[in-house]
């Protein structure tokens, strides 16, 4: 995988993103991060100085928040950087409330919330992800999916396999790194059968443009969107949305309690997506000859398994069934077993991720050289600005909550609008949560907004943990609406990763694009750049 497209390829500057960025689209995007440069401080002094009905350590983190809001959205600098900026604001102006002789200090109060664990199980799992991507895991298990009969047969079956193969990879490793693994297979798919399907559904339109290749390329970035729901791992709103729930009631959200809740919500989305994007991108034809052979090749190419896949394989298993193992035993002995209990204690999902993370640096695959299934240099290439915004996304929402200002917001709204229905509070969830992601990372749309949540349903007299049908698939969380919006939504490119301005599916289309000074594609292969005035060559 090139560094262009490899998963530690976000958070990109304007100076970055040049080379795949039209005339038109570069203007705007200078005008939204200089704009939100010199907006960002001037909108904190506004609110620091205003005179608000708020307690001091609230309107100071108001004007913190109005500030970060303003970056993030605007991504005057990248979105982690912002985030942290905003805990050091929250150090230096003293938002925990601290006295200068307390214990903590506002600093320990501000920055111990990277102690959380699920940090450590972002980690890990970014760890695991990383080594199926340097070894090719994925890359096997894609063809794998192919390779089933029939399914390369037919162009409907192609855009539906690799639908399916970027919600199944995108459950385990972040939604742009499958992206970017599924996009050089997807553009060799359109390489080889391009040519294909423009011969036999008789035209002649430029491969890059057909329609199968169109659905193609979108059915592996929204699949990636909507598997990345299926796990708590799968995208990191998932894990912020469990760690303020959990911090603010007493419900558990287990691995194996949240994939039983969104493994239906997931299917439908699926479905509703394949129907949806066939309708809008019916392939040219509906048979083609070619694709199993190309497939197969290859497939022939990956050869057997390498010990570094079996290794991983090792690793995966390992954290899969201990993610899953406290919600069996909760279902064959009960939740309020002590079996349950000690498990459910010892084997948090932080923990085994860092264990199975772990395995990767002890089963070697040479031992005679002492190599092993990772090195540390091939694990720093994790996404560590998604952890950084993480960290501080807790950091900022658990500050939220214990200066009351989530409360203060929460009750207002709630006042304001009348809400006093289940339907009316999870509406209004789901229109903040679409409203804000549509305009920044989903990361930084749930930090924003699920602390937001919970004092909204309370305000409106209603309890944010609804019990089950059943008490062993523990509870149906409302403000799973508020998480769930934050991923779900795709109308805009710069809210969702995957193909988001930053993210491996634009660069890659962008840079395949027709545009004034590239010749078309020869013979159904690369673009190649001519000259064209003072262009670039």
């Amino acid at each position: 995988m090139t560094d262009d497209v490899r998963p530690g390829g976000t958070y990109k500057t304007l100076a970055e993103q040049r080379e795949v960025l039209t005339p038109a689209e570069e203007r705007f995007e200078r005008i939204r991060q200089t704009a939100g440069l010199f907006l960002g401080p001037i909108v904190f002094l506004i609110m620091f100085f205003l005179p608000l009905p708020l307690e001091p350590n609230q309107q100071t983190l108001a004007a913190v928040l109005s500030f970060t809001i303003v970056y993030w959205l605007s991504e005057a600098i990248p979105i982690p950087v912002t985030a942290v900026i905003a805990l050091a604001l929250c150090v230096v102006l003293n938002v925990p409330d601290v006295g200068p002789d307390a214990e903590d200090a506002p600093g320990d109060i501000v920055f111990g919330s990277f102690a959380d664990p699920t940090i450590f199980l972002f980690i890990g799992a970014f760890i695991i992800a990383q080594a199926m991507i340097t070894h090719g895991l994925d890359r096997r298990f894609a063809f794998r999916i192919l390779s089933l009969p029939g399914v390369a047969k037919s162009t409907y079956g192609v855009i539906i396999a690799f639908g399916a193969i970027a919600a199944l990879i995108s459950a385990f490793i972040s939604n742009t790194a499958t992206a970017a693994m599924l996009l050089p297979i997807g553009l060799g798919m359109m390489g080889a059968l391009g040519g294909l399907v423009s011969e036999q559904s008789d035209t002649n339109r430029d491969v890059s443009r057909l329609r199968f290749g169109t659905a193609l390329m979108l059915m592996i970035s929204y699949g990636a969107g909507v598997g990345g729901l299926l796990t708590p791992i799968g995208t990191p709103p998932n894990l912020i949305g469990i760690s303020f729930i959990e911090a603010e009631t007493d419900a558990t959200i287990t691995f194996f309690s949240w994939v039983v809740a969104a493994a239906p919500i997931c299917l439908l989305m699926f479905v509703a997506l394949c129907v949806i994007l066939l309708l809008l991108n019916r392939p040219e034809v509906r048979r083609i000859s070619g694709a199993e052979e190309y497939v197969n090749e290859e497939r022939a190419k990956l050869g057997s398994l390498s010990r570094g896949e079996r290794n991983t394989l090792i690793a995966f298993g390992a954290a899969v069934t201990l993610w899953v193992l406290p919600g069996v035993i909760a279902l064959i002995f009960g939740d309020e077993s002590a079996i349950y209990s000690v498990i459910l204690s010892r084997l948090d999902e932080g923990t085994v991720a860092i264990f199975a993370a772990g395995l990767l640096f002890l089963l070697p695959v040479d031992w005679s050289e002492r190599r092993f299934t990772m090195n540390w240099n091939e694990a720093v290439r994790i996404d560590w600005g998604t952890i950084i915004l993480f960290g501080s996304g807790i950091a900022l929402g658990t500050l939220l909550s214990e200066t009351g200002l989530a409360g203060v917001i929460g009750t207002g709204i709630a006042e304001t609008f009348g809400f006093t229905s289940l339907l009316a509070v999870s509406a209004v969830s789901a229109i903040i949560a679409i409203l804000i992601s549509e305009t920044t990372s989903n990361t930084a749309s749930a930090t924003i907004v699920v602390p937001i949540v919970i004092p909204i349903a309370n305000a409106a007299g209603l309890d944010p943990v609804i019990p089950g049908p059943r008490r062993r698939i523990r509870r149906v969380l409302r403000v799973h609406d508020a998480r769930l919006h934050a991923a779900e939504r795709r109308c805009l490119r710069l809210g969702h990763d995957p193909h988001n301005q930053d993210g491996p599916l634009r660069h890659l289309l962008r840079r395949d694009r027709a545009r004034p000074d590239r010749a078309p594609y020869p013979d159904h292969g690369p673009p190649r750049r001519v000259r064209v005035g003072r262009g670039r060559g």
